[in-house]
């Protein structure tokens, strides 16, 4: 499994709205071709601050498939109005796991 976080940094004033964005995106994601799992984390220490974190069956899956997708417009039609600063995303594999 591939992991892509991307960290997103939001308006200060638009928190709610943008987590409802991202709640009403769930069903984008569970359609996608290969993804596995989603969440938004929300930054305590620095509040504007959300990861994104999708888990992806492989890196293609994220990369072609959905940037190539009717999806992911509609995902970042729901969600983009509200970032402050363009998203930094990257991609992850685990190679150790404790528990």
């Amino acid at each position: 499994m591939i992991y892509e976080i991307a960290e997103l940094y939001i308006q200060p004033e638009a928190h709610a709205e943008f987590q409802a964005a991202v709640a009403k995106a769930v069903p984008i994601f569970k359609a996608a071709t290969g993804c596995l799992s989603m969440r938004l984390d929300r930054d305590i220490e620095t509040p504007d601050t959300y990861h994104l974190v999708i888990g992806w069956q492989t890196l293609e899956n994220h990369t072609v498939d959905f940037r190539g997708s009717a999806g992911f417009q509609d995902w970042r039609g729901l969600v983009g109005s509200y970032f402050a600063l363009p998203p930094k995303v990257e991609h992850f594999e685990t190679v150790v796991a404790g528990f």
